[in-house]
Protein backbone atom coordinates (compact mmCIF):
# COMPACT_ATOMS: atom_id res chain seq x y z
CA UNK A 1 0.00 0.00 0.00
CA UNK A 2 1.98 3.34 -0.89
CA UNK A 3 1.65 6.73 0.83
CA UNK A 4 -1.28 8.82 -0.19
CA UNK A 5 -0.01 12.59 -0.29
CA UNK A 6 -0.63 16.19 -0.42
CA UNK A 7 1.20 18.57 -1.86
CA UNK A 8 0.43 22.43 -1.34
CA UNK A 9 2.06 25.04 -3.48
CA UNK A 10 1.08 28.17 -5.34
CA UNK A 11 3.00 27.03 -8.15
CA UNK A 12 2.37 24.24 -10.15
CA UNK A 13 5.86 23.89 -11.30
CA UNK A 14 6.94 23.33 -7.87
CA UNK A 15 3.93 20.86 -7.03
CA UNK A 16 5.39 18.88 -10.11
CA UNK A 17 9.19 19.01 -8.88
CA UNK A 18 8.47 17.86 -5.67
CA UNK A 19 6.05 14.84 -7.52
CA UNK A 20 8.93 13.77 -9.73
CA UNK A 21 11.66 14.53 -6.41
CA UNK A 22 8.51 12.03 -4.44
CA UNK A 23 8.70 9.27 -7.18
CA UNK A 24 12.60 9.41 -7.31
CA UNK A 25 12.73 8.62 -3.66
CA UNK A 26 11.43 4.93 -3.98
CA UNK A 27 9.07 5.64 -1.80
CA UNK A 28 6.13 3.74 -2.48
CA UNK A 29 3.47 6.32 -3.69
CA UNK A 30 -0.30 5.57 -3.90
CA UNK A 31 -2.48 8.72 -4.56
CA UNK A 32 -0.18 12.39 -5.38
CA UNK A 33 -3.17 14.94 -4.77
CA UNK A 34 -2.27 18.59 -5.57
CA UNK A 35 -3.49 21.80 -4.32
CA UNK A 36 -2.63 25.68 -4.86
CA UNK A 37 -3.35 27.05 -1.49
CA UNK A 38 -4.74 26.35 2.09
CA UNK A 39 -7.83 26.79 0.96
CA UNK A 40 -7.90 24.01 -1.70
CA UNK A 41 -6.17 21.74 0.49
CA UNK A 42 -8.75 21.74 3.26
CA UNK A 43 -10.97 21.15 0.53
CA UNK A 44 -8.93 18.30 -0.50
CA UNK A 45 -8.51 16.74 2.59
CA UNK A 46 -12.15 16.94 3.70
CA UNK A 47 -12.85 14.47 0.25
CA UNK A 48 -9.58 12.45 0.24
CA UNK A 49 -7.19 10.30 2.71
CA UNK A 50 -3.50 11.43 3.09
CA UNK A 51 -1.04 10.40 5.13
CA UNK A 52 1.63 13.13 4.08
CA UNK A 53 1.34 16.54 3.52
CA UNK A 54 4.08 18.89 2.34
CA UNK A 55 3.32 22.46 1.89
CA UNK A 56 4.72 25.98 0.91
CA UNK A 57 4.87 28.62 3.65
CA UNK A 58 4.43 31.67 1.48
CA UNK A 59 0.94 31.21 -0.16
CA UNK A 60 -2.18 33.27 -1.27
CA UNK A 61 -5.41 32.98 0.28
CA UNK A 62 -4.28 30.55 3.01
CA UNK A 63 -0.63 30.45 3.89
CA UNK A 64 0.91 27.11 5.12
CA UNK A 65 1.13 28.15 8.58
CA UNK A 66 -2.66 29.05 8.63
CA UNK A 67 -3.02 25.06 6.70
CA UNK A 68 -0.93 23.91 9.55
CA UNK A 69 -3.23 25.50 12.24
CA UNK A 70 -6.10 24.20 10.68
CA UNK A 71 -5.06 20.51 9.91
CA UNK A 72 -3.63 20.22 13.58
CA UNK A 73 -7.05 21.64 15.12
CA UNK A 74 -9.20 18.69 13.22
CA UNK A 75 -9.15 15.35 15.13
CA UNK A 76 -9.15 13.43 11.92
CA UNK A 77 -5.73 15.18 10.38
CA UNK A 78 -4.15 16.14 13.43
CA UNK A 79 -2.23 13.02 13.25
CA UNK A 80 -1.02 13.73 9.63
CA UNK A 81 2.63 14.27 9.57
CA UNK A 82 3.49 17.71 7.81
CA UNK A 83 6.33 19.03 6.32
CA UNK A 84 7.03 22.49 5.06
CA UNK A 85 8.37 23.59 2.15
CA UNK A 86 10.39 26.74 2.10
CA UNK A 87 11.61 29.61 0.99
CA UNK A 88 11.21 31.33 4.01
CA UNK A 89 14.46 33.54 4.87
CA UNK A 90 13.49 33.94 8.30
CA UNK A 91 13.80 31.00 10.96
CA UNK A 92 11.11 32.70 12.57
CA UNK A 93 7.80 31.21 9.97
CA UNK A 94 9.73 28.02 10.06
CA UNK A 95 9.86 28.15 14.21
CA UNK A 96 6.52 28.87 14.28
CA UNK A 97 5.77 25.60 11.78
CA UNK A 98 7.27 23.79 14.24
CA UNK A 99 6.18 24.57 17.11
CA UNK A 100 2.74 24.18 15.82
CA UNK A 101 3.64 20.56 14.83
CA UNK A 102 5.29 20.62 11.87
CA UNK A 103 7.04 17.14 11.33
CA UNK A 104 10.09 19.20 9.79
CA UNK A 105 10.90 21.29 6.69
CA UNK A 106 12.92 21.60 3.58
CA UNK A 107 14.48 24.80 2.22
CA UNK A 108 13.66 25.02 -1.62
CA UNK A 109 15.99 24.38 -3.67
CA UNK A 110 15.95 20.99 -2.22
CA UNK A 111 17.43 17.66 -3.86
CA UNK A 112 15.10 14.22 -3.64
CA UNK A 113 18.12 13.13 -0.89
CA UNK A 114 16.98 15.86 1.24
CA UNK A 115 13.49 14.83 0.66
CA UNK A 116 13.87 11.60 1.45
CA UNK A 117 15.83 12.33 4.50
CA UNK A 118 13.25 14.16 5.75
CA UNK A 119 10.70 11.44 5.47
CA UNK A 120 12.69 8.99 5.77
CA UNK A 121 11.64 8.78 10.18
CA UNK A 122 7.77 9.69 8.71
CA UNK A 123 6.60 7.01 6.38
Amino acid sequence: MGLDVLIVDDSAAIRKILHRVLIQTDIPLGTVLEAGDGVEAIERLKRSKVDLVLSDINMPNMDGIQLLTHIRENPNWKSIPVVMITTEGSQQKVLEAVDLGAAGYVRKPFTADQIKEKLAGLV
